[in-house]
């Protein structure tokens, strides 16, 4: 594929092209990854630029290590924010072929600024088409909390605030979170694609393949004009003149100069982000019954680890964890691939076990196991690390660290550590302490029966998003020991409110490895914290769980 791509390159007289992992839908997780077929690179964010006699690779701090086994020998691995491809001395002023439907201008512009020349051209990739449709399914406000009548009159709202005539939602998660539907177009998110164009005065214009939602056209409302995923030019040439607000993340440079071709864009944020990062409380009610049946799965997993399996390896630690999960009648799929990494594997941030990496877990390994389900009705994350047998000291300090840090994230004064910025600070302290730290954020934001990450809302160095009532996070500090180990420890967490004191509660109910802990570093407080915590998981899944399971995990409060 690289060689096609070079060939591609010289016949239309470009210096590059730069190739992203996403589709023209801009999800995380997609059935196709041309990223991976040219690459090799299977993590879930990065971009390559082929040059005629160069390749670069760029990656996030998760995927540096995992990009250098998987691409190293063809490409040249480079760090985002780090880098970028302006930031390469031989890049001047060349021209960049790029396809104009995978890309946003915002991303181009963060990528190149104005050193390149880009030109638009589609590479084709010749990739199969599927001819099995996914139906899409509608879900009761009994499980979602709000209708969808509900929920776009606050959109239309928002339109007549800011002097809106139309909104163009190209991200389908949106456009699932406001119309209460799901369906089955991604391998890890109960997605269906779509995209949908929002009227002042009432109009919904849903660009979807009709083949999905064939025997559901009469529940859909009578102002949602179905149309199909190609009719987007003719529609919007059509329509009366207005001013109009995109999604500046998702709505490619080609729809945006369609858009631009007859209409003034007056804004670039949609906020349905916002609107779908709270939870209204039938929504977290679910999402917590969710994670008990979930908690329970983990907890079985995680005493058959430590006292029950003899010799296993990376993958049948994987299958065995899916089978606790299946044991729920409202398991679906997992939110996305497990990570199962023992010893130096662990130290591969988002490492995902094949036939030449799956390692037989040694008794004194620890293993960090990241991991999440689809359930009816919400969506799991959550990693532990944890070991069988005897690990050193070092480990123990590193691994009590991570844990302060946690503990200080879910206990914070939310009132003074009002955003994501301020939180990952606390969380890095006891590392940065002794000079040691992790190269991704602390948290995301996680969906509602949606994608296990989504936004504005996340814990990182950058993000200065106010975190609200009834917002999900994920609460994930770690540490990464090259070619030795990694220590994660994960759960969701969501935002509660009681009068005017606001403060995150644990979504998450599964035992933290006591046994990897070195208590002397604990002050009376984590201590407190951890007893209340193990009280808390006994009280939620305990019934669920066999006499032998039951006493082990009682043990653990103290």
């Amino acid at each position: 594929m690289i060689k096609e791509l070079k060939k591609f390159i010289t016949n239309n007289n470009l210096d590059g092209y730069v190739l992203p992992k996403n589709d023209n839908y801009f999800t995380e997780y997609s059935k196709i990854n041309n990223l991976k077929r040219v690459t090799s690179f299977t993590g879930s964010a990065g971009f390559s630029l082929i040059l005629k006699k160069s390749n670069y690779l760029f990656v996030d701090g998760r995927y540096t290590i995992q990009a250098k086994k998987q691409s190293g020998k063809n490409f040249r691995i480079l760090e985002i924010p780090h880098t970028w491809p302006k930031d390469l001395m031989n890049i001047g002023e060349k021209k960049i072929g790029f396809d104009p439907k995978l890309f946003t201008e915002n991303t181009l512009k963060d990528y190149f600024k104005d050193k390149v020349n880009l030109i638009p051209i589609q590479f084709n990739f010749k990739n199969k088409i599927e001819k099995k449709f996914n139906r899409i399914f509608i879900l009761d406000k009994n499980i979602v909390g709000e209708n969808s009548n509900s929920k776009l009159k606050k959109i239309r709202k928002y339109m007549i605030k800011k002097k809106i005539k139309y909104i163009y939602c190209s991200a389908s998660e949106n456009v699932n979170w406001l119309l209460n539907i799901r369906g089955k177009d991604l391998p890890n998110s109960p997605l269906v694609n779509c995209k949908l164009l929002i009227d002042k005065i009432g109009k919904l214009y849903l660009f979807i393949n009709l083949n999905k939602i064939k025997n559901l056209k009469k529940k859909f409302s009578k102002n949602i004009i179905l149309c199909e995923e190609t009719d987007f030019f003719k529609t919007v040439i059509n329509l009366k003149n207005g001013t109009f607000c995109i999604d500046k993340k998702t709505c490619s440079i080609f729809e945006q100069q369609i858009i631009t071709s007859k209409f003034k864009i007056i804004s670039d944020e949609d906020p349905t982000y916002k609107l779908k990062s709270i939870k209204n409380k039938t929504e977290l009610d679910n999402t917590l019954k969710a994670h008990i049946e979930d908690g329970v799965a983990l907890t079985k997993f995680l005493y058959w680890f430590k006292f029950k399996n003899k010799t296993t390896t990376e993958k049948e630690i994987e299958n065995k964890l899916e089978k606790f999960r299946k044991k729920s009648k409202n398991y679906l799929f997992p939110s996305f691939d497990t990570i199962a990494g023992s010893g130096k594997n662990g130290a591969i941030i988002h490492y995902k076990s094949n036939n030449q990496t799956n390692r037989k877990v040694k008794n004194n390994d620890i293993l960090l196991i990241d991991s999440g389900g689809q359930y009816k009705w919400g969506t799991t994350d959550v990693t532990r690390t944890t070991c069988a047998g005897k690990v050193s000291k070092i480990i123990k300090n590193n691994f009590t660290r991570v844990l302060k840090g946690h503990i200080a994230v879910v206990t914070c004064n939310l009132k003074k550590n009002f955003n994501g910025y301020l939180i990952d600070n606390l969380a890095r302290k006891p590392l940065k302490d002794v000079d040691l730290d992790y190269s991704h954020g602390t948290g995301h934001g996680v969906g509602f029966f949606l994608n296990v990450h989504e936004g504005p809302q996340a814990i990182s160095k950058y993000n200065k998003v106010k975190i609200n009532k009834g917002m999900i996070l994920s609460n994930e500090p770690g540490y990464y020991q090259k070619n030795k180990y990694g220590i994660r420890i994960e759960n969701l967490i969501y935002v509660d409110k009681i009068k005017k004191n606001i403060f995150f509660k644990n979504l998450t109910y599964a035992p933290i490895d006591l046994d990897l802990i070195n208590f002397k570093l604990l002050t009376d407080k984590e201590k407190k914290y951890l007893f209340e915590y193990h009280l808390d998981v006994y009280s939620k899944i305990s019934k669920f769980l066999n006499e032998k399971e039951r006493k082990w995990l009682i043990n653990l409060i103290k």
